[in-house]
This record gives structure tokens, sequence and C-alpha cells, in this order.
């Protein structure tokens, strides 16, 4: 059965705000089948054929399978000649595997923090997360985009640029789950309290207890974003049945 492309025109197409003012045609093409497959329209396992999405996307066969080939290398995609294409089924033990090595990122580069002499970048995260709750911000696309400041800010903060890649690279493969943590508005009160005790530790430069903290704050997302991803599953699953 093919899977419902219930795509928009293609005037909606929006850039990224890593892509630049004037976004390419396959860079349009990419942020759109990326957020289909991020917001389960496209579904983990759906097969469709570069024809299909040509004609709802509106972009030429070129800049189109720039695209494609591109979601395949983030490994969004899978590719079967002459068949067509697939959205990879959902990997958790993937998925664990990634968080894990992003625990061992960030906790390597608190342990950093603690000990660095520049404490701008602490006195600047403290000001955005240790707020009252009328401040904080309780949108779930700008809380997400809020957390991952923060976590990339900690491992910037190491000054180890190899560090810094790789942890955005898991950061990108773990976004079509991560991003779900936010919708709950208990999550959102979770991260910014979370949030503000591990920099209170970092400030004070309890390693140990600022690592600690960090580690059960990424394991408690990880099993929270876990449950709601397999929610909403079901339930498109039930919507397209």
């Amino acid at each position: 059965m093919k899977p419902r492309l219930p795509f928009a025109p293609a005037s909606s197409l929006a850039p990224t705000a890593s892509n630049k003012a004037r976004p390419t045609l396959a860079d349009q093409a990419y942020d759109r089948i990326k957020g289909l497959i991020f917001d389960f329209r496209l579904m983990p396992g759906d097969r469709f054929s570069e024809t299909e999405l040509t004609e709802h996307v509106q972009v030429s066969r070129t800049p189109l399978r720039q695209a494609l080939q591109r979601l395949q290398r983030e490994g969004f995609l899978r590719v079967f000649p002459k068949l067509g294409w697939q959205v990879a089924p959902l990997d958790f033990d993937k998925f664990d595997e990634l968080y894990d090595l992003r625990i061992l990122l960030e906790c390597h580069a608190v342990g950093r923090l603690c000990e660095s002499l520049d404490r701008a970048s602490l006195d600047s995260l403290t000001a955005r997360w240790e707020v009252p709750a009328s401040q904080r911000l309780d949108t779930p696309a700008a809380v997400r985009d809020l957390d991952e400041a923060f976590h990339h800010s900690l491992v910037e903060g190491s000054c180890n640029r190899e560090m810094v890649r790789v942890h955005g690279e898991i950061t990108d493969r773990i976004r079509i789950i991560r991003r779900l943590d936010f919708t709950k508005s208990s999550r959102i009160e979770a991260t910014y309290a979370e949030h503000a005790a591990i920099l209170r530790a970092i400030v004070r430069r309890r390693a140990q207890e600022a690592q600690r903290l960090l580690r059960a704050h990424i394991e408690q997302s990880k099993l929270e974003v876990r449950h709601i991803t397999l929610d909403m599953l079901y339930r498109a699953r039930q919507v397209s049945a």
C-alpha cells in the first residue's frame, strides 16, 4: 500500500535557520521531506517513488534526488534500486547507543567546564535558565531550540572542536524523537529546573554532582521521548488504517 502524502503547496516551503537566506531548491526539498518524516506524515517503513514526491514537493527531479540522497546519508531514508525509497524504521537500539555517546561527551565537557577559569558562558546560561516561571518559554519548538543550545554550549565549553562536531551530528540524528520531549508542559518545567541545577553544580565546581545530574537529566529525556514516540506512531497508524 502506498503511503498518503499530505503535502502542502510548495509555497509553504521554509528554510531552516541553518540554511542561507536564499536556499537552493534541493535545500527546500530537504527541509520539506524531513519535516514530513519528523511529523510522522511519512511513517517509518513507508515506501514512495520519486515521481510521487516530485508532484507534491513541486521541484524537478534533480534537486529532489539531491535532497533524498542527503536524507539517505543521514540515515532517514533507504533506497531500493528500481523499487523506490523507504522511510527508515525507527531503531531504538541505535538511539540508545547515540544517547549513551551523548552522555559521555557532555559529562566530559562538564568536567572541563568545572575546571575552566572562563565563567562568562556560565553566566549567560544561568541568566537564561534560572528565571521565574512567568519568564519561561512555553512553546515546544522554542524550548526545543533553547534546550539544544544549552547542551551545545556545554560541549562547546570543552574547547574541543572534534567533540563539538560529533555532538552536533548526534543531536541531528536523535532530533526526530528528542524534539518530542517538550510536547508536555511538565517536561518543559522539568527541563528548566534540571538545567538550573546542573548549572549551579558547575558554577560551584562540583564536577561529580554536575555529571550525575546531567546523566539523570538525559536518561529521563530518553525514556520520555521513547514513550511519546511510540504513542504518536500508534495514533498515526490508527488514523491511516
